[in-house]
Formats: structure tokens, C-alpha cells, sequence
């Protein structure tokens, strides 16, 4: 019989009282606990206060044996009186239905019926032959009241043998109905100070599942140094996320595996909404986190839809967090897609409407669109928009209102000069495209009897003709001429893609020439159409010309470059290369990394909402019929193209900053500079940007490993960390896992090396390709991200009306109004940031306990600091007239690198991770 002490002594109300006073309380039963049984009657009186407990010892599995306090003065180990805080997360808005379950989940916490808590210690157990136990059960309230309105503590009394030791694990079980947010759990009373055990984790119901959540302490540990008494723990908790590869997953499971994206189409629905499977042999791609649903009626390869608003699974600690969800997922999207977007439809009618006139676009930004439909009532208000789009309401009709994007916001025009075309592929929102022209002359790699000769159209005469009297050979000798080369990509989905309605594109290549007075500008552009049989050789070249006919050409050609270029970065440099191949890396993290390992601890915070937000591309954004096909060139094969892109053109070696600019001859290898490279261009502003945060990442990093990592054989002999980069090249990119450039993880070299790149493409990367979107996408004109026509030859019925009225017929060109509103709204939801964005080399408050580890927060301290010191550099430079690509009149400045940012749409802000 285990000694009690009175109840009132384990728990003291706090002055909200719960809805049924205690004393009213009769018979409460414990249920049978889930690492054993116990059985508990309480009995609370009335008048007289009496209470009665009996209980009979917990009867654990194997390694984890109920240890029970003694009664003092027995003659044994009286032991260590210890308390164990345990701190949860409420939703911060509550309905009333959702306040008085709280209130009867204090009450059954209160009496030691919700949560059960077991301490392990790191110290072996000669009977169990397992970690040390004790166990206990949250009861009442601790009296200080949480600073902070939606943090609960309660409270669990222990009682250890003095020679214990350190505990190193707590499992908790919920026995409650439902889950809760767990934050952290701290223990007192052990010598040294109190302990931490970091969970930031949602608990299931052991209704849901009767197994208890392991946690951890806060303290590092490699696979080989784990205390003996959590060794199984450290190994079941990893089993336990990843799952079997069968069943169809459930919302509060966290299990992490790995599938296919085949549930990118909906046959069920409708034949012209097929898919076909990304991943495999023909069409290799990352793979995604597995959801286990039943594949279609129509297509057995195909996985069936979870259409919106329904949730698509993931890992139940991958969600949104409430200010996400608020602002995101069930504000801003849900409106978005339930709403705005059918209400600008209903509103504009006709999917054909183009812009008649210039003025009819600045209409967006002056007056706005007026949604008349019923359904758009208090549509706008609920995107929970902060300074991009704003809402009137009217008679009962909505206004939706643009921002004016920053492109154009101090110059109207800016987007007509060849100049600002040419600086955008620098320091716009796709700058990771434009290479330099290291060989004469242009060749295509694609099979020549599949796509006609291989020789570009662009000869040495046409360009010397744009190079201010400079030689070919000289302008490529000193490295003055580059190229943006979307031939080979689009070329084999040139003739899919204008089989589509209301799409017309051409494979294209952009010759850019730099001036010795270091402008940046286009002077020739190919567009090529796939060989017909009267035209093999289905080339053309445009150049900038004086006269108005190639004036007004020469634009329409740039308009579908910046078409392609739109598509390019959609798909392939911002889908493909950070969401879709983070993915697997997220997923081996888990499934490979102990929670207490330190690389765990480093990359996660990397990781974070990621997963939503892929599963809700696929269900929206990237699926058949979904946003990106409507609204970009590439249509239905969009899809299709990114996973060509990925089969010839990615590689993981090649996604380090460095050795991308290195690829595309955008640097030079140089020992002298920081990061080992030095710029072709100076003034190149993501690259100058994108240099000084890689070098503070690696500095970090490099600190980080080294720290933990003492020689090479730590490495290597590290089993946990071989395992998770086996499983990215084997599982997570499995159709690459033959690749011979895959780096090796011998030494800490190699370790340093990976690591950085995977954060910078987690933060750095994705924030220069995503936040500009709206900015930079909010002006059709500027970034068009299809266009409807061929440009008229003169043997064309469109020439006439070409020469009659040039603007209309570039206008008709463009998106229609209903492309274009949709496609804005879309942007303007992508490049804003959460009120609750966690920003690289910051800390939420609520994980200030993540390591234990006095050096390692030194080192996390400075890595904070040189990121400050790194926003003034940035800040200093778009002043510098001399840096003409991001200062001068009406240029927006460079900002997509500056580390900090407050929440909506501001052109800035890196993330730790890929969150929107």
C-alpha cells in the first residue's frame, strides 16, 4: 500500500473555479494506465473535508517498474521529495463550449485523473534491467498564475530513492478524451538545478493511442553516448514514428513515411483531371509524406482526394499552430479558394476578358474590383490581410483593393526598360536562372531528330551588332555576356502546352550584355517553336531595333520570356528545389534522428509547418485543375515539366549557394573571399546577399558539428545520423539514390557541408524566391505568368490588327483580368509572412530550453548577432549609388535577404524554415 498524503496537500484551486465545486465530487475511477494498471478511489465529502485513497502498485512492462515513496522513519531510504511542472498550451480564442471543457479538464486534473507522468533516470535498474522509474500524476494548479493568458502549468509530486540519479526521460500519458499541447516539462528538486524536458508536441488521447509519449531532457547526446537507463527509450520512440507502410493515417498520428505524388489528380471526378504518378523510373521526382488513402475508382495508381476544406494528413506535430492557422490555413487560404476566387469569377464573369487598356490594370490598386457576388459579403475581411489587400464594404458589396507591388510603386514604367528586365534577373524574384555565356555557339542538347538541328539561331553578327563595338570573343573573354536558356527545358512541352486553349509560349534564350559602365541589358532574344515538317529550322531572333513595329515586337518577346522565366520559378526553382526536395529530408530527420541527438536539434527548427504546407499545394495549388495550371504557361503538363527539370537537372551537390554560382559562371573559385568564391558581377544583389548569409550558416554550422563531433570516426560511427543520409539518397530521393555526386559523410567536413545546405535552402534560399512574389508577380505587365498569342508575323490575320493597335494586341496577350486577379491574390497569400513567423537566428520564447548545452548557446548567440551585423551591411548597400541593380531612382532596394520582418507582405524576412 502506497503511503497518502492528504489531497489538499497535492493541489490548491486557482480562483476561476471549475464548474462542479470539488466537494460534489463522488467516486472517481482511474482507468487502467497504459504501461501497466492502477486503480484509485477517491472519495471527497462534504462537510467534514474527509478523503479516502486506496490504490494498488502499477504493474509496468518490462524496463519500467513502478517505484513508490516510503513512510518516513520506516528504517529505509526515505528519499528525494520532487515536483514536476508540467506546462500546456490552450488555444489562445476559445468558444464557450471549448472554456468549460477546460474548466472540467482542470477539475480532472486537479484530482489526478488526466495526466499520468513517469520519470526515467538515466541510471539502470539491476532488477528491471532498464532505466530507474518513478511515477505520478498531475494534480491542481500551480498558485503563480503563467504570465501568459493560454499557458496552463500543473504540478506532479514525486518521491525518488536517493540514488536515483539524473532523470533522462518523462513519459506522459493522456487520459483525457482529447489531445493536448504539450510545451515543456520541468522537474525540481534534483541537485543542480532544475531539469528540462523541451516537448513542444501534441499528446494524443490514450483513446487514440494507448501507448505514452516519450520525452526527452534537454541535453545532446549521440547514439553512443545515451545514458544506459533511456537507450530503449531513445530506440522505441524513433520506432514509433515510422509506421509500416499500410493503413490509411489518421489526424493524430505521427508517422512519417515516405510516397509518391500520386494524389495530384482526381480521374474519379473527371477524366481531364488524370494525373499521372510523379516518382519512379519515368518520371522521377522527391517523394512526399505518405497519407495511406485508397487509391481511385478510375486509376489504381492513383491515391484518392481529400478535397478542401478537409485536411490532408500529416505528422499531427507538422500543423499549423493556432496564430498560423488563424492567419493562413483557415483565414487568408480558406477564403481564398472557398471565396475570393469563385466570388472574382462570378464577378468578372468571363474567363476571356482581357485588359483593354493600361488603365484597366491600374484600376486594381486605384479603384479595385467589385464583388458583387452574395457570397463575397465579409470575403476580404476574413483573408485577415494587413497591408497588401484591403477591403471596402459598400451597399453591401465587397471592394477588393491591391497594393501597389513594389515593382512599379516608385517608377510606373520601370517594368518597359530593357534595364529593369535585365537587373531583375539579378536581383528579382527569380535570380538563380542567368548564367554566363561561356561558349560559341549555342547548342541544344535535345536529340536532333526529335527537335530539329541543334544550332541556336543566334549568330555572331546579331549580337556584334548589340555589343557598343565590342568583338564576340572579347565580350566572352571578359566574361560581359550571359544568358537566361529555357530552350532544352521547355522545348519537349512547347507543342503540349499550345495545344491548350488560350495558351501560346515559345522555348526561349536571352542573350544579356554587361556594359563597361556596369548596366546589365538584353540585346537578342530566340524563340523557337518545336520542327513541323515545312519548318524544321522554327527559330527567331528579336533585338531591340528603333523603329515602332520591332519596338513593339521586341516587348512581346520579353513578355514571353518573363513568362517562361515565371514558370521556370514556379515549378522548378521554388516548388522543386526547396518544398518538394525539403520534404524528404524532414521526413528521414525524424524517422532517423532521436529527439535528443544534436542534429536533430539543429536542423529542427528548419523543418517546421513545412509539411502543411506542401500537403496543402498539393491539395490547391500544384493538383490538376488547381491554381498553377490555371494560371501558368505550362497548363496541365506544369507537373510534368518539374519532374523533367528534376530528372536533368537537379543535384544536391549543386544546391549550395557557392556551387551554384560556380555552375552557372557566376563566380569564380577564390581562396581569398569569404565563402571561397568571387562574383563575375559585383553588383549582383542575391548572390552578394545570399554570400553573407551562407558564410554566417557555415560558421554556425561548422561551430555546431564541431562541438559535438570530435574527430571523423564520430562520424562515421554515428549510426543514427549514417541511417538518416542513407535514407535521403535511398528513400526520400530514391529515383537519384545512383548519382555519383551525392557528397560522402566521412568526417565533419562532410557533415558541416550537408547541413548548410540543407538551412540554407530551408531559409535563405526559399525567402529570396518566395517573398518577392507579389512585389515583383502584383503587375502583370512586369511578370506575366502566361501569354495567350504568338507574336504576329507579317503573313499572319493578327498583323493587320498588330500594326493598327499594337498595345491592345500586347494587352490581349497577357493573362485575361480573371488570370490575372487570381493569380495576384494568389501571390499576394504566398509572399506574406505569420504574425507568428520564427526568423533565422531568433528563438521563440517558448523553446528558450532546447539544449543543454552552455556553448552551444554561446555559439547560437553570435550566429544571431553576425545576422544583425549582416542586415546593416545589406542595409548600407542598397544605399550605395555606385550599386545600380538595387539603388537610383524609383529602384526598390534589395531587401528579400534581410533577416527580420514584421507579418503581411513586406518584401523581406528570411524564416528559419519553409512555412508558406
Amino acid at each position: 500500500m502506497l503511503p497518502l498524503r492528504p489531497l489538499n496537500s497535492y493541489f490548491s484551486l486557482r480562483p476561476s473555479p471549475p464548474l462542479l465545486a470539488l466537494n460534489h465530487l463522488r467516486n472517481i475511477h482511474f482507468r487502467p494506465s497504459a504501461r501497466g494498471s492502477v486503480q484509485v478511489q477517491a472519495s471527497v465529502g462534504g462537510g467534514d473535508q474527509s478523503q479516502t485513497m486506496t490504490t494498488t502498485p502499477l504493474d509496468s512492462k518490462e524496463r519500467r517498474e513502478k517505484k513508490g515513496p516510503v513512510e518516513p522513519g520506516s528504517g529505509v531510504d526515505e528519499g528525494i521529495q520532487v515536483r514536476a511542472v508540467v506546462t500546456i498550451k490552450k488555444k489562445m480564442k476559445e468558444k464557450i463550449g471549448e472554456k468549460l471543457g477546460d474548466q472540467w479538464e482542470y477539475l480532472v486534473n486537479g484530482v489526478g485523473q488526466g495526466i499520468q507522468i513517469q520519470l526515467i533516470s538515466h541510471d539502470i535498474d539491476p532488477v528491471t534491467n532498464s532505466g530507474k522509474s518513478v511515477e505520478s500524476y498531475v494534480r491542481g494548479w500551480i498558485p503563480k498564475p503563467s504570465n501568459v493568458s493560454y499557458i496552463v502549468e500543473y504540478a506532479g509530486e514525486f518521491s525518488v530513492p536517493s540514488d536515483f540519479g539524473c532523470p533522462g526521460a518523462v513519459l506522459i500519458t493522456n487520459l483525457h478524451g482529447k489531445e493536448f499541447y504539450l510545451v515543456e516539462i520541468i522537474v525540481h528538486g534534483f541537485s543542480g538545478g532544475p531539469i528540462f524536458f523541451p516537448a513542444n508536441t501534441w499528446i494524443h488521447s490514450r483513446n487514440d493511442n494507448p501507448e505514452s509519449r516519450i520525452i526527452f531532457n534537454n541535453q545532446a547526446y549521440l547514439p553512443s553516448q545515451t545514458p544506459a537507463g533511456i537507450k530503449d527509450l531513445r530506440r522505441e520512440d524513433l520506432l514509433s514514428v515510422r509506421g509500416n507502410q499500410h493503413g490509411t493515417r489518421k489526424q493524430h498520428e505521427r508517422i512519417y513515411d515516405y510516397d509518391t505524388y500520386n494524389d495530384l489528380g482526381n480521374p474519379d471526378k473527371d477524366e481531364e483531371l488524370a494525373r499521372p504518378v510523379l516518382g519512379g523510373h519515368e518520371r522521377p521526382y522527391p517523394r512526399r509524406c505518405r497519407t495511406g488513402r485508397p487509391p481511385t475508382l478510375s486509376d489504381p495508381l492513383s491515391e484518392s482526394r481529400i478535397e478542401k476544406p478537409h485536411p490532408v494528413y500529416v505528422p499531427r506535430d507538422e500543423t499549423f499552430e493556432e496564430i498560423k492557422q488563424d492567419t493562413f490555413s483557415a483565414g487568408r487560404l480558406k477564403a481564398l479558394f472557398h471565396n475570393l476566387l469563385p466570388s472574382i469569377a462570378a464577378t468578372l464573369s468571363s474567363s476571356d476578358i482581357p485588359f483593354k487598356c493600361f488603365s484597366d490594370i491600374d484600376k486594381l490598386y486605384i479603384e479595385g474590383v467589385l464583388l458583387r457576388d452574395e457570397e463575397s459579403k465579409g470575403v476580404v475581411e476574413n483573408l485577415l490581410v494587413g497591408k497588401v489587400m484591403k477591403q471596402v464594404l459598400s451597399a453591401g458589396e465587397s471592394l477588393l483593393k491591391y497594393e501597389i507591388p513594389a515593382v512599379i510603386k516608385g517608377d510606373k514604367f520601370s517594368w518597359l526598360r530593357d534595364n529593369e528586365f535585365a537587373r531583375q534577373a539579378l536581383a528579382g524574384v527569380n535570380p538563380v536562372n542567368i548564367e554566363l555565356l561561356k561558349e560559341f555557339p549555342i547548342r541544344s542538347n535535345l536529340d536532333p531528330a526529335l527537335y530539329g538541328p541543334p544550332e541556336s539561331a543566334l549568330t555572331k553578327e546579331i549580337l556584334e551588332q548589340e555589343l557598343s563595338g565590342m568583338s564576340l570573343e572579347q565580350a566572352i573573354e571578359e566574361k560581359r555576356l550571359f544568358i537566361l536558356d529555357y530552350h532544352d527545358m521547355l522545348l519537349p512541352f512547347i507543342k503540349k502546352m499550345n495545344s491548350l486553349p488560350g495558351r501560346k509560349a515559345y522555348a526561349s534564350r536571352t542573350i544579356l550584355f554587361y556594359t563597361k559602365a556596369g548596366i546589365l541589358r538584353p540585346v537578342a532574344i530566340e524563340l523557337s517553336l518545336p520542327k513541323t515538317h515545312s519548318s524544321p529550322q522554327n527559330k527567331r531572333v528579336y533585338t531591340q531595333g528603333h523603329d515602332a513595329t520591332t519596338y513593339w515586337t521586341w516587348k512581346l518577346a520579353k513578355a514571353h520570356v518573363c513568362s517562361n522565366d515565371a514558370g521556370v520559378h514556379q515549378l522548378v526553382n521554388h516548388w522543386l528545389r526547396t518544398h518538394a526536395c525539403m520534404e524528404p529530408y524532414i521526413i528521414a530527420t525524424h524517422r532517423q534522428l532521436s529527439s535528443m541527438h544534436p542534429i536533430y536539434k539543429l536542423l529542427h527548427p528548419h523543418l517546421r509547418y513545412t509539411l502543411e504546407i506542401n500537403a496543402l499545394a498539393r491539395q490547391n495549388l500544384i493538383n490538376g485543375g488547381g491554381i498553377i495550371e490555371a494560371s501558368f504557361s505550362p497548363g496541365k503538363y506544369a507537373m510534368e515539366l518539374s519532374s523533367a527539370a528534376y530528372k536533368n537537372l537537379w543535384r544536391f551537390d549543386m544546391e549550395s549557394l557557392p556551387a551554384d554560382l560556380i555552375r552557372r559562371g557566376m563566380a569564380v573559385e577564390d581562396p581569398s573571399m569569404p565563402c571561397g568564391v568571387k562574383l563575375v558581377i559585383e553588383d549582383y544583389p542575391y548572390a552578394a546577399d545570399g554570400l553573407l548569409i551562407w558564410s554566417a550558416i557555415k560558421e554556425w554550422v561548422e561551430s555546431y558539428v564541431g562541438h559535438f563531433y570530435s574527430d571523423s570516426n564520430s562520424v562515421t560511427s554515428d549510426v543514427e545520423l549514417q541511417a538518416w543520409w542513407s535514407e535521403i539518397k535511398l528513400k526520400g530521393h530514391c529515383d537519384k539514390k545512383n548519382e555519383p555526386w551525392w557528397p560522402k559523410l566521412d568526417s565533419q567536413e562532410d557533415l558541416s557541408g550537408i547541413l548548410t545546405t540543407i538551412i540554407w535552402v530551408a531559409s535563405g534560399q526559399h525567402a529570396a524566391i518566395n517573398f518577392g512574389q507579389y512585389p515583383f508577380g502584383g503587375y502583370v505587365p512586369n511578370r506575366p505568368t502566361l501569354v495567350r498569342k504568338l507574336i504576329p508575323q507579317e503573313n499572319d490575320p493578327e498583323f493587320d490588327k498588330f500594326i493598327q493597335n499594337p498595345q491592345l494586341v500586347f494587352l490581349s496577350s497577357l493573362p485575361t483580368q480573371l488570370q490575372a486577379t487570381k493569380v495576384m491574390a494568389v501571390q499576394d497569400t504566398l509572399s506574406t509572412h505569420s504574425p507568428d513567423e520564427e526568423y533565422l537566428g531568433e528563438l521563440n520564447p517558448l523553446h528558450n530550453h532546447w539544449i543543454h548545452d552552455h556553448e552551444i548557446l554561446q555559439l547560437f548567440k553570435k550566429f544571431s548577432a553576425r545576422l544583425e551585423e549582416i542586415e546593416e551591411i545589406i542595409n548600407a548597400r542598397n544605399k550605395d549609388t555606385r550599386l545600380r541593380n538595387r539603388s537610383g531612382a524609383g529602384v526598390p532596394p534589395y531587401e528579400l535577404l534581410l533577416r527580420s520582418s514584421g507579418p503581411g507582405v513586406t518584401g523581406r524576412g528570411i524564416p528559419n524554415s519553409i512555412s508558406i
